[in-house]
């Protein structure tokens, strides 16, 4: 990509250390996964602080047009469930939940759902949940592209079973088939065979919000995860703050020697960012939980970073920005299937960062980071939000860096900008 297909969005330079306090929307993965039980439970369920973006709007609009009621509340929604009804369009726009969750809900409509999103979506794998959905009793029109736009044609219900998967692709296949396998007439046996799953901390995720609402699920056995059939409980759930969000605001404190605090910050959690405590105080940061308060405070050095990031894939772009104004040569591992997110994250970081001057290769599964003097130039964002992200970074330090539609952070940010520039203290670039 040379030319850029959106405005560009004139990344700040800090003109010294940050100090800012962070307040957090609710976690995107949290928040539409407690949408999709709330659907399926049998009453109404309450979300408090559940993140407002488009991801989640999305999802509550997909699961309106499935018959649920969605209504705001002070705080957040409350959810009204209904017989999961056909007849409706499902709009994914670029929502990796919403089209790998959704689908199995549709599933159990009482006649046809269309699903298609953005351009980009109908490049993203899909074949993995429709195979697995025919296998458990499903009819889906596809046209043999196993990708979108493709159409579940629903009987209301599904008769479940066992089904065999390769999820080395994405965790979310798995996810999005154990959310609605309760409601499966023989409730859902799940077995994985392939690589290892990445991003295991949103299977467990998964699996724990299921048992919060009395869903009996056995995980004992590898690679493999039994959904009991029975009612979903629905519950009143506050959502804790995205903390894979705080990976760009957390670099800030990083690099510019500065201190960035995000409060409500869980002691214990399933998010996979909770990783960025340690992962940043490998890099050079001092790092301290107090009180429900993460502090992380730059100490003048980026250190370079050996490690596996299969697991916490999603925070690769930010940590790659980091590591390429870093002291020392980074090897990013374990990340092959980062190359079906939004876009290919691996090649878009490795050309981004080099249109800048710098050195990265790509490896079989990652990235190694050879930091080199930047210069400014565009940054092209793909239309993903993390990609978007990682410029800003990277333009904290580099001045003349230009983010390509910075308006894609959107995504999981109502307004990261103005919340960028608030970081910085400066009035928001037009």
């Amino acid at each position: 990509m040379t030319e850029p297909t959106a405005p560009l969005w004139p990344a700040p330079t800090a003109s010294g250390p940050v100090d800012a306090t962070v307040e957090l929307p609710g976690s995107k993965s949290l928040t539409n996964r407690a949408l999709v039980l709330a659907a399926l439970a049998s009453g109404p369920s309450r979300l408090r602080h559940p993140l407002v973006a488009r991801d989640t709007r999305l999802m509550i609009e997909a699961l309106g047009a499935l018959g649920a009621t969605i209504e705001p509340t002070g705080d957040g929604v409350r959810v009204i469930p209904a017989p999961v009804a056909g007849g409706g369009f499902v709009d994914c726009g670029l929502a990796g939940t919403v089209m790998r969750f959704v689908p199995p809900v549709a599933a159990l409509a009482d006649g046809d759902v269309r699903f298609d999103g953005d351009p980009p979506a109908r490049r993203r794998p899909m074949s993995t949940v429709l195979d697995a959905l025919r296998s458990l009793g499903a009819t889906i029109d596809d046209d043999g592209r196993g990708a979108l736009p493709f159409t579940v044609r629903g009987t209301a219900a599904l008769p479940g079973g066992a089904v065999t998967i390769d999820a080395s692709a994405s965790s979310q296949f798995v996810s999005g088939l154990l959310l609605s396998g309760a409601r499966y007439d023989k409730g859902v046996t799940l077995h994985h065979d392939g690589k290892p799953v990445p991003s295991l901390p949103h299977i467990d995720m998964t699996v724990a919000m299921l048992r919060e609402r009395g869903v009996e699920v056995d995980d004992e056995a590898p690679s493999t995860w039994r959904v009991e059939p029975g009612a979903v409980r629905p519950l009143d759930t506050v959502v804790e703050p995205d903390l894979s969000n705080a990976a760009p605001f957390l670099a800030a404190a990083v690099l510019t020697g500065g201190t960035v605090r995000v409060p409500r910050w869980p002691a214990a959690t399933t998010q996979p960012g909770a990783e960025l405590r340690d992962l940043l105080s490998r890099m050079g940061a001092a790092v301290s939980l107090d009180d429900g308060v993460l502090t992380v405070r730059g100490t003048g050095e980026v250190r370079g970073l050996d490690a596996d990031l299969h697991d916490v894939g999603e925070l690769t772009p930010v940590l790659a920005a980091l590591a390429a104004v870093a002291r020392a040569p980074s090897h990013l591992r374990g990340i092959a299937h980062l190359r079906g997110h939004e876009t290919d994250r691996l090649a878009a970081l490795a050309a981004e960062i080099n249109s800048l001057g710098g050195q990265v290769e790509e490896t079989p599964d990652g990235l190694v980071i050879r930091p080199v003097p930047l210069r400014g130039g565009v940054f092209h964002s793909y239309a993903d939000h993390r990609m978007a992200q990682a410029g800003a970074v990277l333009g904290l330090v580099v001045p003349g860096v230009r983010v390509e539609d910075i308006a894609t952070t959107s995504k999981t940010l109502a307004d990261f900008p103005g919340m960028w520039s608030a970081l910085l203290g400066s009035e928001p670039a037009a």
